[in-house]
């Protein structure tokens, strides 16, 4: 969705299809890293603790992180899963940004409300609270504004060399 290419990754109707830690270039100047997610993969507890290895070891060694995009179900209440991955971000100072996908699924209504839960849950352990977007690959809902953080993160990169 944020590239406009839509073969650029594979994706698929349920979750855990991303296995591996995948790299894609974008305009020869910055990777796009799609991590594997274990919130809702259907897949043996052994396997899903090794996803989770990997990923909190290649974000702690990974020096040029600039921002993570943590993505998570709009239609679905507060996940454990996903609130102990933020947690680890933030005990690991890694600069992040929550995603809610899936936003055409949902009244505007409900998908307030579900933010909203999100937000009380974090706020007792956040403050302030990580920006969050709203996303649709369907409508492509957020795509601007994720890019413009995307640019405005660069930018300060550069800046700072």
């Amino acid at each position: 969705m944020l590239t406009g290419f839509s073969h650029l990754a594979k994706t698929s109707g349920s979750p855990g299809k991303t296995r591996t830690i995948n790299h894609f270039l974008i305009n020869n100047n910055w990777y796009l890293v799609d991590l594997p997610g274990y919130g809702y993969a259907k897949v043996p507890i052994g396997m899903r603790e090794k996803w989770i290895r990997e990923v909190e070891n290649y974000i702690v060694k990974r020096g040029n992180l600039a921002c993570l995009f943590v993505l998570l179900d709009s239609r679905h209440k507060p996940q454990k899963s996903d609130l102990a991955f933020m947690e680890f971000l933030g005990n690991n100072q890694v600069p992040f940004a929550r995603v809610f996908t899936k936003s055409d699924k949902l009244t505007t209504g409900a998908l307030i409300k579900s933010i909203h839960l999100y937000d009380s849950e974090m706020m007792k352990i956040w403050d302030p609270l990580p920006p969050a977007f709203i996303a649709s690959t369907v409508n492509k809902a957020g795509r601007e504004k994720i890019l413009a953080l995307i640019e405005e993160t660069l930018n300060n990169l550069s800046n700072q060399v």
